[in-house]
């Protein structure tokens, strides 16, 4: 049996490392900030990265682009405002199996708002990822009793599944550059909008949330330019299994960090994992079932 990597999975690999780490961070930032000042200090800063790596495209921005990038960036303002303030509550580890969520509950959303049916191994992966929610959601390992941190989590979750069904919607309707500075702006100045209702305040500018805040912008705006280049070769269902390793090393940065999640909660963040893993399998049998009726060269490509 042959095993072999490609540069670019080494990479992807190395990028979701980091992108475990990065809770850990961002928990600590909000000792000096509310969530929503955080959030749009952040993604100003990706915002900004970002358009100077796109100052050429921006300038053929349409209308269907600005729609596009509005909407997805409202997504994403409330999906990471929400996992900041429930970081607040829980620790870093537990939100990141939490937010991994999203991705079973993907189909889930496209069922209820779009009326399209999930698949079997969809619905399997849905059921794994429950149940791993309920033996992880209760604060000290009890069960059917989820607490403030484990609900904001998991309806940030549910933002992020809505981020995802709507970049898919408008996939290869538009430029991902100009996009991704739109959505990036507007997920900054949703959140620091939101600031006045929720009642939050300026805080002070500490060195930590200067350097936590900004340095996580520009990593976010490297990531995903990284991201990008990476998956032209390597599949999408390769490169979610690729990232399903984000909440397990959230869970070992955290525990070096002194976090010690209960034996039971372990066991849910497992179960989420592995319904991660099993409702994508469904993207593997599409695309098999795909590819033994349509000639090579219509294939699209990953």
């Amino acid at each position: 049996m042959k095993f072999s990597i490609k540069p670019q999975e080494a990479i992807l690999m190395l990028i979701t490392m980091f992108w475990g780490g990065t809770f850990l961070a961002v928990q600590y930032a909000t000792a000096d900030s509310g969530p929503f000042f955080f959030v749009g200090l952040r993604f100003a800063a990706a915002a900004v990265a970002v358009g100077l790596l796109s100052l050429r495209s921006l300038r053929g921005l349409t209308m269907l682009e600005l729609k596009a990038g509005v909407a997805i960036g409202i997504s994403i303002a409330f999906g990471y405002s929400l996992q900041t303030w429930g970081l607040h509550f829980i620790p870093s580890s537990k939100s990141a199996f939490i937010t991994a969520m999203y991705v079973p509950l993907v189909p889930l959303l496209q069922w209820v708002c779009l009326g399209k049916m999930p698949g079997v191994m969809a619905w399997v992966g849905i059921a794994l990822a429950f149940v791993g929610l309920v033996l992880l959601a209760g604060p000290q390992g009890s069960l059917l009793a989820p607490g403030h941190g484990e609900v904001i989590t998991l309806v940030s979750a549910l933002a992020i599944a809505a981020e995802i069904i709507l970049i898919s919607a408008w996939a290869g309707k538009v430029d991902v550059k100009r996009v991704t500075v739109v959505q990036l702006a507007t997920a900054s100045l949703v959140a620091f909008a939101t600031m006045l209702p929720a009642g939050e305040s300026v805080p002070v500018m500490t060195p930590r949330l200067w350097f936590v805040g900004i340095g996580l912008g520009i990593f976010s705006a490297i990531i995903q330019v990284t991201m990008n280049w990476a998956q032209r070769s390597v599949s999408p269902t390769r490169a979610t299994v690729i990232y399903t390793g984000e909440p397990v090393w959230a869970g070992v940065f955290g525990r070096f960090a002194g976090e010690r999640l209960p034996l039971l909660a372990l066991v849910g963040g497992v179960f989420i994992v592995l319904g991660v893993l099993v409702s994508e399998m469904r993207l593997k049998h599409r695309k098999k079932a795909k590819d033994a009726v349509v000639p090579a060269s219509q294939a699209p490509d990953n």
